[in-house]
């Protein structure tokens, strides 16, 4: 009976619970849709809330932005209103002063229209003087019976033959003074150039003495037969003179780069002790290696000192071999080095060229290093030298006139023969022969007396000075002057000499009377 109640309550029991289920969802879903609705206006409520506040920030930022652009406006509206101003006040000015140019131009016109009348004035005045001047000249021609050429003529002699003595005091005053003004100023400019000079002069010439420790050196010199000395003629090209004269053998030679060769390799083998040919040979070349080495030392140690450093090496190995060279008992690299320090400083002195003026004076002589195996002079074989090794133009040029044979065709080529003279003229610089010194003063004296009116004269001072004594009746005091140019040139045309000769004309007037 119970199941069966349960059996049949079953269907309506499930139907209840179905039912309730149902309604339960479906108040679920409507809470939910409820629930849902009201969040969905709490958003339209905030998305409106966020569009007022940016409509009210906008506003704000237009209200800003307005502000600033009204005061913008402002103060753009301000400052046009001060360049207007500015302009107005400029334009004012301008037109104040072309007002005043226009004026000054009125004045300026007036003053030119003025000027030109004047000188139209004067033109007029010029003209009419100018024709009384000419009557004038010609009323004084007519009394006078003398053209105005002819009256100017014998005014001027009249006036030169009584001013004569005046003229002739005059002028030697003069001189006189210019002389010892000019001579102080050479003075102080040749002392600065030569006052480093003071080198000893070496004797050597042509040959060279070699001490021996003792006599038995001269036979293994000399060798069996000759055979040592022979081989060492023919390794060194020198004469090897052996007589009486103790403890003494003279080298000669020409060249003296294989006479100084020759004596290293002597002096070598004398210390070595042993001589034969082949040792010789042997000490030759050692000789000839270090005499090349002293060459290049030389040249670069010359060149380096008086600052001459593009030269070619080729050159400075010539230019080495004038350290065995010697001229009137100078020895020539320090004659050229001597040089090269006068030429600069008198260059510095005169505002030429001084690197081309010591230049050239350093290489003046590089002919001298090989003129005994070229032909020609020294000075065209230097020319020839520098030429082939490419130097300068500039200073071929100054060094090939230092004896005359080429014009002086720049500053720099008169100072390096200049400097050749006072390096070579300076007292204890060369050494003469009697022959040539005697030679020297005759000719001077020659050709003073071949000019007419000469008494007699004398050659002083070791051939610097010529006093010459005239006749004063047959010289007058002008023509003394006249004749002392004369000779002076006469001298310097026909001579050789180093530096210069002073030409003394002496005229004197003696009135002698005897009382009886």
């Amino acid at each position: 009976m119970e199941w069966d109640s349960i059996l049949i309550m079953s269907p309506i029991t499930i139907f209840i619970v179905l039912g309730t289920t149902l309604i339960g969802v479906a108040f679920g879903y409507y809470l939910r849709y409820i629930i849902a609705a009201g969040k969905r206006g709490s958003m339209e409520l905030e998305v409106k809330q966020m569009m007022l506040e940016a409509k009210e920030k906008a506003k704000n930022i237009e209200e800003v932005a307005e502000k600033k652009i009204e005061e913008a406006k402002k103060e753009a509206e301000k400052e046009i209103k001060e360049k207007q101003e500015f302009i107005k006040k400029s334009e004012s000015r301008i037109l104040d002063r072309e007002a005043f140019l226009d004026k000054r131009q009125q004045d300026l016109d007036k003053e030119i229209e003025h000027v030109k009348a004047k000188i139209e004035n004067v033109h007029s005045v010029k003209a009419r003087v100018d024709e009384l001047k000419s009557e004038v000249d010609q009323e004084i021609e007519r009394i006078a019976k003398l053209t105005k050429d002819e009256a100017k003529e014998e005014l001027m002699s009249r006036i030169e033959h009584e001013s004569q003595e005046d003229m002739v005091v005059r002028m030697q005053k003069l001189e006189r003074f210019g002389a010892e003004k000019l001579e102080r100023k050479a003075m102080d400019i040749l002392t600065t150039a030569i006052h480093r000079l003071g080198n000893a002069v070496t004797t050597d010439v042509l040959t060279t003495s070699i001490a021996l420790p003792n006599e038995d050196i001269k036979g293994k010199i000399i060798g069996k037969e000759g055979r040592n000395i022979r081989a060492f003629e023919r390794a060194t090209g020198v004469d090897v003179l052996i007589d009486d004269t103790p403890g003494l053998i003279t080298l000669s030679c020409f060249d003296p780069v294989r006479r100084q060769i020759a004596r290293v390799a002597l002096e070598n083998l004398i210390i070595d002790g042993r001589i034969q040919p082949a040792k010789i040979e042997e000490q030759v070349q050692k000789a000839t290696d270090e005499i090349n080495r002293i060459i290049k030392e030389k040249a670069e140690q010359a060149a380096y000192e008086v600052g001459v450093m593009n030269l070619d090496p080729r050159v400075l190995m010539v230019l080495g071999r004038l350290h065995f060279r010697t001229s009137y008992g100078q020895n020539v690299l320090q004659h050229s080095v001597e040089m090269a320090h006068i030429a600069g400083l008198l260059a510095e002195e005169l505002g030429a060229d001084v690197q081309v003026a010591r230049a050239g004076a350093l290489v003046h002589d590089i002919g001298k290093a090989v003129d005994h195996d070229v032909q020609g002079t020294h000075v065209e074989i230097g020319r020839r030298i520098l030429l082939k090794f490419g130097v300068d133009e500039k200073v071929i040029s100054s060094m090939q006139s230092h004896h005359g044979e080429y014009p002086y065709e720049t500053p720099e080529s008169i100072i390096i023969q200049v400097a050749d003279s006072i390096s070579g003229g300076r007292p204890g610089a060369r050494r003469d022969s009697v022959e040539n010194y005697l030679k020297r003063l005759t000719d001077l004296e020659n050709i003073a007396n071949s000019f007419e009116g000469v008494e007699k004269s004398y050659a002083i001072a070791a051939g610097r000075e010529v006093r010459i004594f005239v006749r004063p009746e047959s010289v007058s005091d002008l023509e003394a002057r006249d004749l002392a140019r004369s000779i002076a040139t006469k001298v310097e045309q026909e001579l050789k000499y180093p530096g210069e000769i002073k030409i003394a004309v002496i005229r004197e007037n003696r009135a002698i009377e005897y009382a009886r």
